[in-house]
């Protein structure tokens, strides 16, 4: 399958692992490239620009295919290095970064000097023109059903991606709620060049988390997360444990005077006790209500393989079937979750 997005990175297929904090390490990201899709690293994940030039480095022993790097503009007491994180980027030849948070146009000129394609993540259509007003190469149209932070629009993607394809002129993937076949051919009925999963890949065997991790996904269902920080406008969301359900009775109790340095113990620190240690209620931990579809744990090949011969067959059976009056319902469901 050939869209823009495969096209600007030179991938395979129209599919991009997105950043994830102690998830995108150079083990997946290699497996996600090795079966066409765009793997990508999480770089603030690495404490510091050498280490994330090591894993980077890491990651190239295990693939000779396009690979990413994410880079997340978020507000913090002490702000990463990011110039030094661009550099050891650009000088370990990363030619795809996707940046996330806030606005990367002060750094845009640095990435763009290197020769990099950047992909901006954006939960809503104006920051989504302001990306592509910046110099972005694409944008990852993030919808209300994403783990992590959806924005304070809580706008759906059955919304925000034909909005999108109304206002863009350059390519954007579909972001939140991507699971299977049928989200990528939404997607691409509704104007994406391809899709971003980021909760669907913690569920493979090659992802580098406890097992806790991936077997809490199966069992989840699609009412299992919940939002927190909302009264921050900080909105995230996160896989329902009793760490976030002491976290929400916090915010009850606090309402209006709720300050972040209530909720520290909740949301600092969580991801390598969830991610390498396996407590699964830690506190709160971004996950998204694609939980629902997350029925198994296969490798991240039969996972790419299966997602683009169900999306083929649905195209050219089930849709084609509609038109021609001969429609066949796919072997589906669970199958290709």
């Amino acid at each position: 399958m050939k869209t823009a997005i495969t096209e600007m990175f030179g991938i395979e297929h129209p599919i991009i692992q997105g950043g994830m904090h102690y998830v995108g390490f150079a083990e997946l990201a290699a497996a996600v490239s090795n079966a066409g899709g765009l793997g990508i690293i999480t770089g603030l994940t690495q404490r510091s620009p050498e280490l994330l030039a090591k894993e980077i480095a890491r990651c190239r022993d295990m693939t000779d295919k396009p690979f990413g790097v994410n880079l997340t503009f978020l507000p913090t007491f002490s702000a990463p290095p990011y110039p030094e994180y661009i550099a050891a980027i650009r000088e370990s030849g990363i030619k795809a970064v996707e940046t996330a948070g806030r606005s990367p146009e002060q750094y845009m000129p640095a990435l763009k000097a290197g020769g990099i394609k950047v992909i901006h993540k954006c939960t809503s259509v104006r920051h989504s023109l302001k990306a592509e007003q910046i110099g972005c190469d694409a944008v990852s149209v993030d919808g209300f059903e994403c783990g992590g932070h959806p924005g304070e629009d809580d706008m759906p993607n059955m919304i925000l991606l034909p909005r999108a394809a109304e206002e863009l002129k350059i390519p954007f993937v579909a972001s939140g709620g991507m699971a299977d076949a049928r989200s990528l051919v939404a997607a691409l009925a509704m104007g994406a060049a391809g899709m971003n999963m980021g909760t669907r890949f913690i569920a493979t065997k090659e992802a580098p988390v406890h097992e806790n991790v991936k077997n809490a996904l199966v069992n989840a269902s699609e009412l299992d997360t919940r939002l927190v920080m909302r009264g921050l406008r900080n909105t995230e969301r996160v896989l329902n444990n009793k760490g976030v359900q002491q976290l929400l009775e916090i915010e009850r109790e606090k309402g209006k005077q709720l300050k972040i340095e209530d909720i520290h113990d909740q949301v600092a620190g969580v991801y390598p006790k969830v991610m390498i240690d396996g407590d699964m209620d830690a506190g709160a931990w971004s996950c998204g209500m694609v939980a629902g579809l997350i029925h198994d744990i296969p490798t991240v090949k039969e996972l790419i393989d299966r997602i683009m011969a169900d999306a083929e067959r649905i195209i050219r059976q089930r849709l084609t079937g509609f038109l021609d009056g001969t429609e066949q319902r796919p072997a589906v469901a669970r199958a290709i979750a």
